[in-house]
């Protein structure tokens, strides 16, 4: 089979490899699309993330579904978590210390025609739903965290900053949640990214260093935003959103930072008494995944923008890292 591999920083190459052997309880599956993930360009850009780095030549991927021999089109949830740990027991698998991730750290994942992977990881897809659609419920499985950690309540006003596909889904998931008013916003480099969050129901503002948060503020009426949720992973947009809510509201802090710290404003966070949350990839929420898109409550075709075959995942990662599109897939 063929498998792309990430060496270093923006070193990924094409391998010849045998397929996987798939052990007790796995199942072989053909990957039919894989999405880039803003995680997946920490690893191609710096060639790291979050202080882990590159250990081994790592097929990246970890938004994907694909095809079981018995021919079952399955989305693949890429976290396999212990089960046995406290965290896993209180329902909190996302924050499982022994979870093994697809396409982080040693564990490959799913830029490769063949993968085996846990039975009980694979997600039987409803009628119609295609491998791109199953690739995209991981992305909305994140902003479904997302929206619960800000504890919305029907009639809130939500700000989500930063509209990749991540954010576009948020503010999706927050309309279909009961949000009142949706505002959103993108660095104005990124006109297309505006366009989708406007065309999501959400008025839009251009990111300027932050300065965006008073208009935003003023927008949502009142003293400001009931819930924001950050996905840009910028200290700005940390900022916006920090300064954008009224007093006791929440933050959701979704994005993943190049830098090892992220700073509040601590006088604004204390004077507001504001809660923070960090969100940490998703718990279960396939089943709820599947039935907001069932129910036609979240649109997953939306946030793709190019689809390019295997042989050409260098370039879909580069035209990922340009952020001139949504969500990139590859399909080997």
């Amino acid at each position: 089979m063929r498998a792309a591999r990430l060496h270093g920083a923006r070193d990924l190459r094409l391998h010849d490899e045998p397929p996987p052997v798939p052990g007790a309880g796995a199942a072989l599956v053909r990957v039919e699309a894989v999405g880039l993930c803003g995680s997946d360009l920490h690893w191609f850009e710096e060639g790291a993330i979050g202080g882990t780095g590159i250990v081994h030549a790592l097929v990246p991927g970890h938004e994907f579904a694909g095809r079981t021999g018995d021919g079952r089109l399955v989305a693949v949830d890429p976290a396999i978590h212990c089960g046995r740990c406290r965290l896993c027991r209180e329902g909190h698998p996302n924050l499982c210390p022994e979870v093994r991730f697809a396409g982080h750290g040693s564990v490959d994942g799913a830029l490769r025609e063949w993968l085996a992977w846990p039975e009980h990881n694979l997600v039987p897809l409803p009628e119609g739903y295609t491998a791109a659609d199953g690739a995209m419920l991981e992305p909305l499985g994140v902003a479904i965290h997302a929206v619960d950690l800000a504890h919305l309540r029907t009639g809130d006003s939500v700000g989500v900053f930063g509209c990749g596909p991540i954010g576009l889904f948020c503010l999706q998931v927050a309309r279909a949640a009961g949000a009142a008013r949706l505002l959103a916003t993108d660095l104005p480099s990124r006109p297309h990214r505006l366009q989708a969050a406007r065309a999501a129901g959400a008025t839009v503002f251009a990111a300027e260093a932050g300065s965006e948060a008073e208009a935003v503020a003023r927008a949502a009426g009142g003293l400001g935003l009931d819930v924001a949720i950050e996905c840009a992973g910028s200290q700005a947009a940390v900022d916006a959103a920090v300064e954008s809510v009224r007093p006791g509201a929440r933050v959701v802090l979704a994005g993943i930072p190049s830098d090892e710290r992220t700073s509040i404003r601590a006088a604004a966070a204390r004077r507001k008494g504001l809660t923070v949350a960090f969100s940490r990839r998703m718990k279960q929420v396939y089943p709820r995944a599947i039935a907001l898109v069932d129910a036609g409550r979240v649109d997953l075709r939306s946030v793709v923008s190019h689809r390019l075959p295997l042989s050409e995942a260098a370039r879909a990662f580069e035209l990922a890292a340009s952020r001139e599109g949504l969500k990139v897939i590859v399909e080997p």
